[in-house]
């Protein structure tokens, strides 16, 4: 008998596993039914802000597959069909076409939930007035640049000094408007350490944004046309012709929860190695809304990355097509820019490591991009922490200019291996002056991280 797989999402964790499980199994051996419920299938919501920005030229550029070239391969994707109740002990599905409002079940033998993250928007007076947007989706893009051109002037208020956040204000200050992130922090990049996060701050002072620490958002205020005028903070009003919320994302697992599916900590799925829900043989999570095992710390954390989505995909899509694969977690790998300034991490904060009860050392140093006599050689800082007694990679912080912020894969290789710092220091890595200077930047943390392990004993 055909089986049926049933996806809840069509971005990059539902349709990866879709298209997975077709390569593995053809129409009669597997129908696959997708649901999404937006206008736009696997795109790229890690390029809106570029788009936005103008670094990006059209918005068809950020798709990597229509909903066409997916029912070319005998995926029926359904697009703005909002699932809105599971039926576990029917196996099936409840569809809510957005358009006419018609609704139908869809039964399943096999289901992957793929329902992403909602952007956090706190129920603060004036959050939904005209100019206020959230950036998640191509339509949340789409709706910002429309609004932009409505804007009474060229004033930008960006609540949140996150990945997102720095890097639509970047977006914003391409388009000629004056920026002024409000953080709720003390400093912008809360998945740095402090004092690396201050080297962001000044740098972004340094471009004309100006950024504003400890500055918990109270309300948006409007104008007589209904549309934002300010936002208003306890320390005071800042003007706005339009407000970009970048506040951060949670896992949207309402239907999970209704269904009484596993959450964990952060909200988010609870799955196995091979990304099945946890007590569920025939239902697998993946993306956005899923949580995942943190190789370093030991513990499950939401990380809400396109590249752990469509990781995620191809290890459902496998098993779910009658193959096997596994994902065994992730070590915090992040990289992002505002203007020339790069911005990576990978592991654990201070912070995180002090909530795990691990004993460690830091060090940071100062070195370039490249050879320092080479034309173009440009500053870098460097943030190591690693296991007091034994000396184990713990966590990585860069922030540079070109050429500093994939450097932060060099210790996310270290960190999936579970290498120590001082093993790092005899890494064969690639030389020249263009390049680097002899002692890449990364390695000579480590060797001062070797040094501050032995000194704390």
């Amino acid at each position: 008998m055909t089986e049926r797989l049933v996806v809840i999402g069509g971005d990059a964790a539902g349709m990866s596993a879709a298209s997975q499980a077709r390569r593995l199994k053809g129409p009669g051996e597997l129908e696959i039914v997708a649901f999404e419920r937006g206008h736009f299938s696997s795109y790229s919501a890690c390029g809106i802000p570029y788009w936005v920005g103008g670094d990006v030229a059209e918005r068809d550029e950020l798709i990597a597959r229509s909903p066409e070239e997916h029912r070319a391969r005998d995926i029926d994707l359904r697009m703005r069909t909002e699932v809105t109740a599971l039926d576990l002990d029917r196996q099936r599905v409840l569809g809510r076409d957005l358009e006419s409002g018609a609704e139908e079940w869809t039964g399943f033998d096999k289901l992957v939930i793929a329902t992403g993250a909602r952007p956090r928007r706190p129920p603060l007076p004036g959050i939904d007035a005209p100019g206020v947007h959230g950036v998640q989706t191509l339509d949340d893009g789409q709706a910002l640049l429309d609004s932009l051109g409505l804007a009474r002037g060229r004033r930008a208020v960006v609540v949140g000094a996150g990945y997102i956040g720095v890097e639509m204000a970047e977006a914003l200050l391409g388009r000629g408007f004056e920026v002024t992130v409000l953080n709720r922090g003390e400093q912008p990049m809360a998945t740095l350490d402090p004092d690396m996060g201050r080297l962001v701050h000044a740098a972004m002072d340094g471009l004309g944004i100006t950024t504003v620490g400890s500055a918990p958002v109270t309300k948006i205020l409007t104008g007589e046309d209904g549309r934002v005028r300010a936002v208003a903070t306890d320390a005071g009003e800042y003007p706005a012709d339009v407000v970009v919320l970048g506040m951060g994302v949670v896992p949207e697992t309402s239907l999970a929860r209704a269904a009484g599916l596993p959450l964990g900590a952060y909200g988010g799925l609870l799955t196995d190695l091979a990304m099945r829900v946890r007590g569920h043989g025939n239902i697998w999570a993946g993306g956005d809304c899923v949580e995942v095992l943190d190789l370093v710390s030991g513990r499950e954390r939401h990380v809400p990355l396109g590249t752990h989505a469509n990781k995620h995909g191809q290890v459902i899509g496998s098993n779910a097509g009658g193959g096997y694969a596994t994902f065994p977690g992730v070590v915090g790998t992040a990289v992002s820019k505002v203007c020339d300034l790069e911005i990576a991490r990978t592991g654990l904060r201070e912070k995180d490591a002090r909530e795990v009860g691990l004993q460690y050392v830091t060090v940071t140093i100062e070195s370039t991009s490249r050879a320092g006599y080479y034309p173009g050689a440009a500053p870098m800082t460097v943030k190591m922490l690693a296991e007091r007694r034994t000396g184990r990679l713990l966590g990585v912080q860069i922030v540079g200019r070109e050429g500093a912020g994939k450097r932060v894969d060099i210790a996310a290789v270290a960190l999936t291996a579970g290498m120590t710092v001082e093993a790092m220091t005899a890494l064969d890595l690639g030389y020249a002056p263009p390049f680097s200077p002899v002692w890449d930047p990364v390695l000579v943390a480590a060797r001062k991280a070797v040094a501050a392990v032995r000194a704390a004993g």
